[in-house]
């Protein structure tokens, strides 16, 4: 089955405001964005005409991405302590959040939005594994009231735990953004192997390559697309036997040089898969 669209990121292309924005977006020769949402809740003084500014550039708005209040992704142990549902500190702001982003979302039409759970922890006798259950369903519900599904972003735990949690939390409105990239620069698993588990549950693809991490705790190395370790042939193997087309997103947050190499991965996608 064929990829429905192929879009970048919005904070791939680190943009100042909407305008440079939009012309980041033309500048990559992709027509489609997947938007990070929680600037255009959070500080709708610079960001609060994102969306018209896109939709009067007629750039596709494929999906949202709601990034958790003052996650810390400067080591595997500060996002670790600081990121998705877990901390009790900010999930309350979280929410809050949430709630606006659904219904901006619903309005825009924008039909899926994605975030990090959190570290999930695979012992399911550990005490906070309930709580990010029952906070993630909330999350779930609150995008679905809006006619938003919401994608859980892979790398943090591995594929058995991810897919025994989303089992757990047992709703058709809430899948997967697998992400190949992200198991190997949290050394989570083999990407292939994490593909094949959550594949019925995929709701959109970020494509992103990486080298793996050189060892526990600490992170990988991202690269452009075909200069890391995911293994391609396999991946889009699997991406044309999913029972329904999804989107494929290009991410690249690393490097000085990213619309060049996101217009690079462009190619080597439509080589690939087309």
């Amino acid at each position: 089955m064929p990829l429905a669209r192929l879009g970048t990121t919005s904070w791939s292309l680190r943009p100042r405001d909407p305008a440079d924005l939009v012309r980041l977006v033309h500048e990559t020769g992709l027509e489609a964005l997947q938007l990070g949402l929680s600037p255009v809740v959070s500080d709708r003084d610079c960001w609060g005409a994102t969306i018209p500014a896109l939709i009067e550039a007629d750039i596709t708005l494929l999906a949202g991405m709601l990034s958790p209040v003052n996650e810390d992704y400067s080591t595997i142990a500060r996002i670790k302590e600081t990121g998705g549902v877990l901390p009790d500190a900010t999930w309350p702001a979280n929410e809050a959040m949430a709630r606006a982003m659904a219904v901006l979302a619903g309005n825009a039409g924008i039909g899926l939005v994605t975030m990090h759970a959190g570290f999930v922890p695979d012992d399911t006798e550990d005490s906070k594994r309930p709580m990010m259950v029952q906070r993630l369903r909330m999350l779930t519900d609150i995008f679905a009231k809006e006619g938003v599904r919401l994608a859980l972003e892979t790398g943090q735990e591995t594929a058995s735990t991810l897919a025994a949690v989303l089992d757990e939390i047992d709703r058709p409105a809430l899948g997967v953004n697998f992400d190949p990239a992200n198991m190997l620069l949290y050394g989570s698993g083999d990407p292939i192997e994490a593909m094949e588990i959550l594949a019925p549950r995929i709701m959109a693809l970020h494509l992103k390559d990486a080298t793996p991490s050189p060892a526990a705790g600490q992170w990988g190395t991202e690269t452009p697309l075909g200069e890391g370790g995911v293994d391609w042939d396999a991946f889009f193997a699997i991406a044309r036997s999913l029972p329904h087309e999804v989107d494929a997103i290009i991410e690249r947050e690393g490097g000085d040089r990213r619309v060049e190499e996101i217009r690079s991965g462009v190619d080597f996608v439509r080589a690939h898969f087309e």
